[in-house]
Protein backbone atom coordinates (compact mmCIF):
# COMPACT_ATOMS: atom_id res chain seq x y z
CA UNK A 1 0.00 0.00 0.00
CA UNK A 2 2.84 2.12 1.01
CA UNK A 3 4.13 1.55 -2.77
CA UNK A 4 0.96 2.87 -3.95
CA UNK A 5 0.46 5.46 -2.16
CA UNK A 6 4.36 7.09 -2.91
CA UNK A 7 3.62 5.94 -7.04
CA UNK A 8 0.77 8.23 -6.99
CA UNK A 9 2.24 10.94 -5.23
CA UNK A 10 4.98 10.76 -7.94
CA UNK A 11 2.88 10.48 -10.51
CA UNK A 12 1.00 13.70 -9.26
CA UNK A 13 3.95 15.82 -8.71
CA UNK A 14 5.05 15.30 -12.00
CA UNK A 15 1.25 16.11 -13.50
CA UNK A 16 1.93 19.43 -11.67
CA UNK A 17 5.40 19.88 -13.06
CA UNK A 18 3.99 19.30 -16.78
CA UNK A 19 1.29 21.36 -16.38
CA UNK A 20 3.54 24.61 -14.94
CA UNK A 21 5.65 24.11 -18.10
CA UNK A 22 2.67 24.57 -20.18
CA UNK A 23 1.27 27.15 -18.44
CA UNK A 24 4.63 29.26 -18.02
CA UNK A 25 4.97 28.42 -21.94
CA UNK A 26 1.65 30.26 -22.85
CA UNK A 27 2.80 33.02 -20.46
CA UNK A 28 5.91 33.52 -22.74
CA UNK A 29 3.92 35.57 -25.38
CA UNK A 30 1.41 37.83 -23.75
CA UNK A 31 1.31 39.77 -27.19
CA UNK A 32 -2.44 40.48 -28.45
CA UNK A 33 -3.43 40.22 -31.96
CA UNK A 34 -2.48 36.78 -32.48
CA UNK A 35 0.73 36.36 -33.60
CA UNK A 36 1.71 32.59 -35.32
CA UNK A 37 3.58 32.24 -32.32
CA UNK A 38 6.80 30.99 -33.18
CA UNK A 39 9.98 32.31 -31.63
CA UNK A 40 12.04 30.52 -34.31
CA UNK A 41 11.25 32.95 -36.91
CA UNK A 42 13.43 35.83 -38.26
CA UNK A 43 11.11 37.89 -39.98
CA UNK A 44 7.77 39.76 -37.76
CA UNK A 45 4.69 42.08 -39.25
CA UNK A 46 2.73 43.94 -37.29
CA UNK A 47 -0.64 44.95 -38.92
CA UNK A 48 -3.39 47.54 -37.59
CA UNK A 49 -6.28 44.88 -37.22
CA UNK A 50 -7.29 41.66 -38.63
CA UNK A 51 -10.77 42.44 -38.47
CA UNK A 52 -10.73 44.71 -41.89
CA UNK A 53 -10.45 42.87 -44.60
CA UNK A 54 -7.90 44.76 -46.06
CA UNK A 55 -5.17 43.69 -43.62
CA UNK A 56 -6.75 39.81 -43.24
CA UNK A 57 -5.25 40.00 -47.10
CA UNK A 58 -2.25 41.57 -46.56
CA UNK A 59 -1.87 38.83 -44.09
CA UNK A 60 -2.91 36.41 -46.55
CA UNK A 61 -0.08 37.70 -48.91
CA UNK A 62 3.02 38.31 -46.32
CA UNK A 63 2.47 34.31 -45.38
CA UNK A 64 2.42 33.35 -49.30
CA UNK A 65 5.39 35.45 -50.13
CA UNK A 66 6.71 33.77 -47.14
CA UNK A 67 6.20 30.30 -48.74
CA UNK A 68 7.68 31.32 -51.38
CA UNK A 69 10.89 32.72 -50.13
CA UNK A 70 11.61 29.74 -47.49
CA UNK A 71 11.43 32.12 -44.76
CA UNK A 72 8.97 31.80 -41.57
CA UNK A 73 7.39 34.59 -40.37
CA UNK A 74 5.03 36.14 -37.10
CA UNK A 75 2.30 38.54 -37.69
CA UNK A 76 0.59 40.04 -35.17
CA UNK A 77 -2.14 43.17 -35.00
CA UNK A 78 -3.66 45.36 -32.42
CA UNK A 79 -7.13 44.44 -31.36
CA UNK A 80 -8.37 47.68 -32.52
CA UNK A 81 -7.65 50.82 -34.98
CA UNK A 82 -7.91 52.78 -31.77
CA UNK A 83 -5.29 50.52 -29.83
CA UNK A 84 -2.04 52.39 -30.31
CA UNK A 85 -0.45 51.84 -27.07
CA UNK A 86 -1.58 48.00 -27.61
CA UNK A 87 -0.13 47.84 -30.97
CA UNK A 88 3.57 49.65 -29.53
CA UNK A 89 3.80 46.75 -26.73
CA UNK A 90 3.50 44.59 -29.51
CA UNK A 91 6.29 46.16 -31.07
CA UNK A 92 8.25 45.89 -27.49
CA UNK A 93 7.71 42.50 -27.26
CA UNK A 94 9.04 41.25 -31.07
CA UNK A 95 12.43 43.33 -30.47
CA UNK A 96 12.67 41.74 -27.07
CA UNK A 97 12.35 38.17 -29.36
CA UNK A 98 15.09 39.60 -31.63
CA UNK A 99 13.56 39.24 -35.09
CA UNK A 100 15.83 40.54 -37.54
CA UNK A 101 13.37 42.72 -39.26
CA UNK A 102 9.71 43.68 -38.36
CA UNK A 103 7.22 45.30 -40.31
CA UNK A 104 4.94 47.50 -39.42
CA UNK A 105 1.64 49.26 -39.81
CA UNK A 106 1.29 51.84 -37.64
CA UNK A 107 -2.24 53.01 -36.34
CA UNK A 108 -0.94 56.76 -36.21
CA UNK A 109 2.13 58.36 -37.76
CA UNK A 110 4.03 58.65 -34.20
CA UNK A 111 2.69 55.84 -31.96
CA UNK A 112 5.75 53.11 -32.97
CA UNK A 113 8.15 56.02 -32.77
CA UNK A 114 9.99 55.31 -30.31
CA UNK A 115 9.80 51.54 -30.50
CA UNK A 116 11.40 51.88 -34.38
CA UNK A 117 14.24 53.29 -31.96
CA UNK A 118 15.03 50.85 -29.67
CA UNK A 119 14.28 48.12 -32.78
CA UNK A 120 17.58 49.68 -34.75
CA UNK A 121 19.33 49.92 -31.82
CA UNK A 122 19.49 46.55 -30.96
CA UNK A 123 20.16 46.20 -35.19
CA UNK A 124 17.05 45.41 -35.90
CA UNK A 125 15.83 46.35 -39.89
CA UNK A 126 12.21 48.24 -39.54
CA UNK A 127 9.74 48.25 -42.43
CA UNK A 128 7.48 51.03 -42.57
CA UNK A 129 3.75 49.37 -44.14
CA UNK A 130 1.01 51.53 -45.41
CA UNK A 131 0.67 54.57 -43.10
CA UNK A 132 3.81 56.15 -42.88
CA UNK A 133 5.35 57.62 -40.04
CA UNK A 134 6.08 61.41 -39.23
CA UNK A 135 9.91 60.83 -41.04
CA UNK A 136 11.10 63.88 -39.13
CA UNK A 137 10.17 63.03 -35.70
CA UNK A 138 11.39 59.20 -36.15
CA UNK A 139 14.97 60.76 -37.13
CA UNK A 140 14.65 63.07 -34.65
CA UNK A 141 14.36 60.07 -32.04
CA UNK A 142 17.55 58.19 -33.89
CA UNK A 143 15.08 55.73 -35.65
CA UNK A 144 15.28 54.88 -39.49
CA UNK A 145 12.95 52.87 -41.66
CA UNK A 146 14.45 50.63 -44.47
CA UNK A 147 11.47 51.51 -47.05
CA UNK A 148 8.14 52.82 -47.61
CA UNK A 149 5.45 50.06 -49.08
CA UNK A 150 2.15 51.57 -49.83
CA UNK A 151 -0.78 52.80 -52.34
CA UNK A 152 -0.27 55.97 -53.78
CA UNK A 153 -3.12 57.43 -51.47
CA UNK A 154 -2.77 61.07 -53.11
CA UNK A 155 -3.70 59.24 -56.07
CA UNK A 156 -6.36 56.71 -54.89
CA UNK A 157 -8.52 59.42 -53.65
CA UNK A 158 -7.70 61.14 -57.50
CA UNK A 159 -9.17 58.11 -58.93
CA UNK A 160 -12.21 57.89 -56.96
CA UNK A 161 -12.90 61.29 -57.61
CA UNK A 162 -12.33 61.40 -61.05
CA UNK A 163 -14.33 58.30 -61.30
CA UNK A 164 -17.42 60.08 -59.58
CA UNK A 165 -17.04 63.32 -61.97
CA UNK A 166 -17.05 61.07 -64.91
CA UNK A 167 -20.79 59.86 -63.86
CA UNK A 168 -21.89 63.17 -63.06
CA UNK A 169 -22.22 64.81 -66.78
CA UNK A 170 -24.08 67.31 -65.57
CA UNK A 171 -22.37 67.98 -62.87
CA UNK A 172 -23.87 67.83 -58.93
CA UNK A 173 -23.38 68.00 -55.26
CA UNK A 174 -20.93 65.74 -53.71
CA UNK A 175 -19.51 64.32 -49.75
CA UNK A 176 -16.72 62.80 -48.78
CA UNK A 177 -16.15 60.66 -45.97
CA UNK A 178 -13.08 60.88 -44.47
CA UNK A 179 -11.36 58.31 -42.10
CA UNK A 180 -9.70 59.22 -38.95
CA UNK A 181 -7.95 62.72 -38.59
CA UNK A 182 -4.84 62.80 -38.50
CA UNK A 183 -4.53 59.28 -39.89
CA UNK A 184 -1.84 59.68 -43.16
CA UNK A 185 -3.52 57.59 -45.71
CA UNK A 186 -6.48 58.91 -45.21
CA UNK A 187 -5.75 62.34 -45.26
CA UNK A 188 -4.04 61.75 -48.60
CA UNK A 189 -7.12 60.23 -49.61
CA UNK A 190 -9.17 63.30 -48.65
CA UNK A 191 -6.27 65.50 -50.03
CA UNK A 192 -6.83 63.86 -53.71
CA UNK A 193 -10.44 63.75 -53.65
CA UNK A 194 -11.08 67.59 -52.52
CA UNK A 195 -8.45 68.57 -55.37
CA UNK A 196 -9.75 66.80 -58.10
CA UNK A 197 -13.56 68.00 -56.69
CA UNK A 198 -12.98 71.64 -56.57
CA UNK A 199 -10.63 71.59 -59.91
CA UNK A 200 -14.20 69.89 -61.56
CA UNK A 201 -16.61 72.22 -63.78
CA UNK A 202 -20.18 72.00 -62.36
CA UNK A 203 -19.31 70.02 -59.61
CA UNK A 204 -19.99 71.42 -55.91
CA UNK A 205 -18.03 69.56 -52.56
CA UNK A 206 -20.72 70.84 -50.47
CA UNK A 207 -19.53 68.39 -47.18
CA UNK A 208 -16.04 66.53 -46.54
CA UNK A 209 -16.43 64.73 -42.63
CA UNK A 210 -14.43 62.54 -40.59
CA UNK A 211 -16.50 58.97 -39.73
CA UNK A 212 -12.97 57.29 -38.40
CA UNK A 213 -13.29 54.30 -40.70
CA UNK A 214 -16.32 53.14 -38.41
CA UNK A 215 -19.41 51.96 -40.36
CA UNK A 216 -21.77 52.96 -38.03
CA UNK A 217 -20.30 56.43 -37.66
CA UNK A 218 -20.39 56.49 -41.84
CA UNK A 219 -23.98 55.69 -41.56
CA UNK A 220 -24.88 58.36 -38.99
CA UNK A 221 -22.68 61.65 -40.87
CA UNK A 222 -23.82 60.35 -44.31
CA UNK A 223 -27.14 60.28 -42.99
CA UNK A 224 -27.37 64.09 -41.47
CA UNK A 225 -25.24 65.00 -45.11
CA UNK A 226 -28.48 63.77 -47.16
CA UNK A 227 -31.01 65.53 -44.84
CA UNK A 228 -28.72 68.43 -45.17
CA UNK A 229 -28.08 68.47 -48.86
CA UNK A 230 -31.31 66.37 -50.18
CA UNK A 231 -29.81 67.14 -54.00
CA UNK A 232 -26.80 65.12 -53.28
CA UNK A 233 -25.38 63.11 -56.01
CA UNK A 234 -22.21 61.11 -54.33
CA UNK A 235 -20.59 60.05 -51.50
CA UNK A 236 -16.68 59.24 -51.64
CA UNK A 237 -15.80 57.54 -49.02
CA UNK A 238 -12.12 57.16 -47.85
CA UNK A 239 -12.30 52.92 -46.95
CA UNK A 240 -15.36 50.42 -47.90
CA UNK A 241 -16.11 49.60 -44.01
CA UNK A 242 -17.36 53.89 -44.48
CA UNK A 243 -18.69 53.30 -48.22
CA UNK A 244 -21.19 50.22 -46.42
CA UNK A 245 -22.02 52.26 -44.07
CA UNK A 246 -23.01 55.29 -45.94
CA UNK A 247 -24.68 53.07 -48.28
CA UNK A 248 -26.85 51.93 -45.75
CA UNK A 249 -28.01 55.30 -45.35
CA UNK A 250 -28.42 56.33 -48.86
CA UNK A 251 -31.02 53.05 -48.71
CA UNK A 252 -32.52 54.64 -45.88
CA UNK A 253 -33.24 57.45 -47.62
CA UNK A 254 -34.97 55.56 -50.37
CA UNK A 255 -31.88 56.88 -52.72
CA UNK A 256 -30.71 53.62 -54.19
CA UNK A 257 -29.22 54.14 -57.39
CA UNK A 258 -30.08 57.85 -57.47
CA UNK A 259 -26.75 59.05 -55.24
CA UNK A 260 -23.74 56.84 -55.62
CA UNK A 261 -21.61 56.03 -53.35
CA UNK A 262 -17.94 54.67 -54.00
CA UNK A 263 -15.55 53.23 -51.03
CA UNK A 264 -11.90 52.33 -50.91
CA UNK A 265 -10.10 49.41 -50.59
CA UNK A 266 -11.61 46.40 -52.84
CA UNK A 267 -12.94 44.66 -49.47
CA UNK A 268 -14.99 41.19 -49.99
CA UNK A 269 -18.15 42.58 -48.79
CA UNK A 270 -17.64 45.85 -50.66
CA UNK A 271 -16.82 44.07 -53.96
CA UNK A 272 -20.34 41.39 -53.19
CA UNK A 273 -22.37 44.78 -52.65
CA UNK A 274 -21.15 46.31 -56.39
CA UNK A 275 -22.01 42.94 -57.57
CA UNK A 276 -25.37 42.73 -56.42
CA UNK A 277 -25.74 46.57 -57.54
CA UNK A 278 -25.90 48.87 -54.65
CA UNK A 279 -22.29 49.82 -54.24
CA UNK A 280 -20.93 51.99 -57.33
CA UNK A 281 -17.28 51.21 -57.02
CA UNK A 282 -14.46 50.86 -54.87
CA UNK A 283 -10.61 52.01 -55.75
CA UNK A 284 -9.14 48.71 -54.97
CA UNK A 285 -5.33 48.68 -53.31
CA UNK A 286 -3.48 45.19 -53.71
CA UNK A 287 -2.73 45.02 -49.88
CA UNK A 288 -1.57 41.36 -50.69
CA UNK A 289 1.55 42.94 -52.82
CA UNK A 290 1.87 45.71 -50.51
CA UNK A 291 2.58 42.76 -47.67
CA UNK A 292 4.51 40.62 -50.26
CA UNK A 293 6.78 43.63 -51.09
CA UNK A 294 7.45 44.61 -47.62
CA UNK A 295 8.55 41.38 -46.80
CA UNK A 296 10.68 41.13 -49.99
CA UNK A 297 12.35 44.17 -48.32
CA UNK A 298 12.76 42.85 -45.48
CA UNK A 299 14.96 40.05 -46.48
CA UNK A 300 16.91 41.88 -48.83
CA UNK A 301 18.33 43.87 -46.22
CA UNK A 302 18.79 41.16 -43.86
CA UNK A 303 20.60 39.36 -46.54
CA UNK A 304 22.59 42.44 -47.84
CA UNK A 305 23.45 43.34 -44.28
CA UNK A 306 22.04 47.05 -44.90
CA UNK A 307 23.40 49.72 -42.89
CA UNK A 308 20.93 51.31 -40.25
CA UNK A 309 21.13 54.96 -40.85
CA UNK A 310 18.69 57.68 -39.31
CA UNK A 311 20.16 59.75 -42.05
CA UNK A 312 19.38 57.97 -45.32
CA UNK A 313 16.46 59.05 -47.06
CA UNK A 314 14.00 55.33 -47.24
CA UNK A 315 12.57 54.61 -50.36
CA UNK A 316 8.99 54.47 -51.29
CA UNK A 317 7.38 51.92 -53.20
CA UNK A 318 4.31 51.91 -54.86
CA UNK A 319 1.72 49.39 -55.22
CA UNK A 320 -0.87 50.18 -58.29
CA UNK A 321 -4.92 50.45 -57.03
CA UNK A 322 -7.68 50.01 -59.73
CA UNK A 323 -11.21 50.99 -59.96
CA UNK A 324 -13.69 48.10 -59.59
CA UNK A 325 -17.08 48.88 -60.66
CA UNK A 326 -19.75 46.56 -62.02
CA UNK A 327 -18.71 46.00 -65.50
CA UNK A 328 -15.62 45.08 -64.34
CA UNK A 329 -16.02 43.01 -60.99
CA UNK A 330 -16.84 39.47 -62.68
Amino acid sequence: MKISIRKRICAILLTTVLLLTGVLASCGDDTPGGGTGTAQAEYAVILKTLSNDFWATMKTGIEEEAEKQGVTVDIFAANSEEDTEGQLRILENCIAKGYKAIGVAPLSPTNLLNGVAQANQKGIYVMNIDEQMDMETLKNVGGSVIAFATTDNVAVGEQAANYIVSKLTAGGQVAIIEGKAGNASGEARKQGATDTFRAATGVELVASQPADWDRQKALDTAASILQQYPDLDAFYCCNDTMALGALQAVKNAGKLGQVLVVGTDGAAEAIESIRAGELTATIAQDSAEIGATSLRKMIEAVQNGTQIDPEAQPETIPVESYIVEQDTVG
